[in-house]
């Protein structure tokens, strides 16, 4: 009983990933605003009936879009968030993660961009819950930093707030290809190392606690 149920819910996940995976063909293809429900039941090889078992409404069908889209750029995050050494590296390795990939995704695939940044201006569920995810990463690192040492003591998730907004700039999909005047990703990187760290640690220059990639293209605009 247990196996065949454990079956009928692995055959249901499959198909939701199927129909999202449709849905995303084909908003890449020619945006989420003209594709139909209908579109998407014919590439997923169903009637749209049949999809509406699995979501119940187009926005439900959008939200689990925006959701898979998130989670590629949470699991780069929690991935960049496990290298380096001290907390500062593990800082700057995450948000260089974020935002190396919210500026492939507007370069390469800028129909999926704007469903990402639709859904963070309307405060989608989906874009809500990353928000949320991400601080928990953040918060992770900060803590370990202030059992280091390292970081300065307050509470971990307020100082995770206080840098998450002050990287926003960076890190959020609306605002990669802002053209107003402001610093580099590695200036305010060094500004929030001077922020967050102890004043044990403020002895090496910003360039020695943070390991800057040369590839990286973050230039002030002018």
């Amino acid at each position: 009983m247990l196996k065949a149920q454990t079956t009928r819910q692995a055959g249901l996940s499959c198909t939701r990933e199927r129909i999202v995976q449709a849905a995303i063909r084909l908003y890449r293809e020619i945006g989420y605003r003209k594709t139909t429900v209908a579109d998407v039941a014919r590439d997923a090889s169903m009637s749209p009936a049949n999809l509406y078992r699995f979501y119940p409404s187009r926005r439900a069908l959008e939200e689990a879009v925006v959701t898979e889209l998130l989670d590629e750029v949470l699991a780069a995050a929690a991935s960049a968030a496990r290298s380096g050494r001290s907390g500062l590296e593990r800082l700057n390795a995450t948000f260089g993660a974020i935002s190396r990939l919210h500026e492939d995704r507007l370069a390469s695939d800028v129909r999926l961009h704007e469903l990402v940044v639709a859904a963070g201006q309307a405060n989608w569920l989906a874009s809500l819950s990353h928000a949320d995810r991400l601080r928990g990463v953040v918060r992770s690192i900060i803590a370990a930093g202030q059992v280091s040492g390292e970081f300065r003591g307050g509470s971990p998730m307020a100082l995770a707030c206080c840098l998450l907004d002050a990287m926003d700039a960076y890190l959020s999909p609306s605002r990669v290809k802002a053209t107003a005047l402001r610093p580099t990703f590695d200036e305010m990187m060094r500004f929030c190392a001077g922020a967050l760290c102890n004043a044990a640690f403020a002895g090496p220059a910003p360039h020695q606690l943070i390991n800057v990639q040369a590839s990286m293209r973050y230039r002030s605009a002018c």
